[in-house]
């Protein structure tokens, strides 16, 4: 589409998804210079559609940035009370007692919340300093200067017919150039990953992991509501075949999160996630909880796990990479909102000052310097073997070991470990079928658990058809020819939302993507074993429309 021509918007910065570390960015920027010209883009239908997190939000990040969010109305309406850890059985539970927990682990004074609310109402605060916020805009396409350096971005292109060509109502969108382009766009982003790979970003560092979660909110019995209360649990009913755990998160209004993690390095091909998730809630304790209560809302998403030794490098000629992007979650808390915030912040005043130099187009090496050495940093060296750990000695020793080594890191500065590996990356790890045993899954009853199709109903997704298939497939081929065979097309399984199916036509097998159906999970782009599917951004707009996730 080179030969297309685009009206250009020129801007200081712009930042591409309004998240967490997105919005930090611009609010930072304008608290340091109003007159600042920053452009927040963001894919979703609106500020917060396309948010899902696991919700326990460290307030540590919105302190540095906002430090007066209560007297500004900040959502962080629920403090965590009561934190509970389980061991699942089958049919019973053990308790892990809270006092052997690093300090890192302790959830009190943290806040259980919608983080796409939290974003909405980072969205007002920054529209109120003059930030330019414009939803419904994909950014399809980076721009690149004549230098090599990146800056800018296409956004806003509608109307292209399911081969890739301009459709009668064809609109190329627009380029928006900025003197820094931040991206923001959350876990396996597209433009991200486009940089990483051009820029080699990650050379010399180890492979970056995942994990899916998949998270529901239930109205429960207001008998058993008891707000402010946090519970993980792990064991049953992944066991020994892959690594993951749940979480239960009560907050207002007699609402729950009920959310299941499963680490994306499993080696059984037959596995099923989500399903791993459904059978998950019929155990005793959850099924009591949840019982008498209705599902109202489900989403899915991957997980950064990778941690310290997987974060690439932030920086390339133009361009920087927060949060998620980038990879800040801490696994054993289940956190990065708080990260993504804080990177924001010091992207921010890492172009502030080279604005205020005359620099445009450079690498903000003083980003990566703040990142490194920071607040980011400590808090993802004291965890960095927690998910090797868990990878190479399984869930009992990585309770053990991953225990001690986070309260030496703690206490000491130090780890007897070092800094382990993570190895093979998630796709690599997947073996052939016929090392495994397909896995036999109960029936969804309807009452607790859903099949995927009517969940996917749920998280109000909606692909206009017309447009491109977004998954691309690398080589049309490969899903039957090599997938099926080899691995019993584990494409079927992996995805949370149906929308791969292998199907017979004319007495052959036919690999089908019903793209509408995707929640923008990123899992496909992560797990496939022939690294055959690309997940590029839709048409603006399109996707889940997540209510307050």
């Amino acid at each position: 589409m080179a030969e297309i021509e685009r009206e250009a918007m020129e801007y200081d910065v712009v930042i591409v998804g309004a998240g967490p570390a997105g919005l930090s960015a611009a609010i930072r920027l304008k608290q340091l210079d109003a007159d600042l010209q920053v452009v927040v883009l963001e894919k979703g239908s609106e500020v917060g559609a396309h948010i899902l997190s696991g919700a326990v939000l460290d307030p540590s990040g919105l302190n540095a940035l906002i430090p007066d969010w209560k007297e500004k109305g900040a959502p962080l309406n629920v403090e965590v009370k009561e934190d509970n850890f389980y061991m699942l059985g089958e049919a019973g539970h053990v308790r892990i007692p809270n006092f052997p927990m690093p300090p890192l682990m302790n959830n009190h004074g943290n806040y259980i919340v919608s983080m796409g609310n939290v974003c909405r109402w980072m969205a007002e605060q920054a529209e109120e300093m003059g930030v330019e916020i414009f939803p419904g805009m994909a950014c399809s396409e980076l721009v690149y200067g004549d230098k090599g350096e990146v800056k800018g971005v296409v956004a806003g292109e509608f109307g292209k017919n399911p081969d890739g060509t301009p459709g009668p109502a064809y609109e190329p969108g627009m380029e928006l150039h900025g003197k820094y382009v931040f991206l923001g766009e959350g876990v396996r982003g597209s433009l991200s990953k486009e940089v990483i790979a051009k820029f080699g970003l990650s050379d010399g560092k180890e492979p970056q992991k995942y994990g899916v979660g998949m998270k529901e909110i239930w109205e429960i019995d207001p008998a058993k509501h008891k707000e402010g209360t946090v519970t993980h649990t792990m064991g049953w009913p992944l066991g020994s075949n892959a690594g993951g755990g749940s979480f239960i998160y009560h907050l207002d209004n007699n609402q729950v999160y009920v959310g299941f993690v499963v680490h994306l390095n499993y080696k059984n091909p037959h596995l099923f996630p989500y399903m791993e998730f459904q059978r998950f809630k019929h155990h005793p304790v959850v099924a009591e909880l949840l019982k008498g209560g209705k599902r109202v809302a489900y989403g899915a998403r991957a997980i950064t796990e990778g941690g310290w030794q997987s974060m690439p490098k932030l920086v390339a000629p133009g361009v920087a990479l927060l949060g998620c992007s980038a990879g800040m979650v801490n696994v054993p808390r289940i956190k990065g909102n708080h990260n993504a915030m804080l990177s924001g912040k010091a992207a921010a005043e890492a172009a502030y000052e080279a604005i205020k130099a005359e620099r445009v187009g450079d690498e903000l090496a003083a980003y990566e310097t703040d990142v490194r050495d920071g607040a980011i940093g400590k808090d993802l060296k004291m965890v960095r073997n927690v998910k090797p750990m868990w990878s190479k000695w399984g869930l009992t020793a990585s309770l053990a070991l991953g225990g001690l080594d986070m309260w030496t890191n703690n206490l000491l500065g130090f780890s007897f470990f070092g800094t382990l590996g993570h190895g093979k990356n998630d796709a690599e790890a997947t073996e052939e079928a016929s090392k495994h045993k397909p896995i036999d899954y109960p029936k969804p009853d309807g009452v607790l658990s859903f099949d995927r199709l009517t969940n996917v109903s749920f998280s109000m997704t909606n692909h206009e058809e017309s447009q491109p298939c977004h998954l691309r497939l690398g080589n049309e081929d490969t899903p039957v020819r090599v997938n099926l065979p080899k691995f019993a097309e584990p494409a079927q399984r992996y995805c949370p939302a149906g929308v791969y199916e292998v199907v017979e036509k004319d007495g052959q097998p036919e690999f089908v993507i019903n793209f509408q159906n995707c929640v923008h999970c990123k899992t496909c782009d992560i797990k496939d074993p022939s690294q055959n599917i690309t997940w590029t951004t839709p048409q603006g707009g399109d996707g889940p429309n997540y209510p307050n996730m």
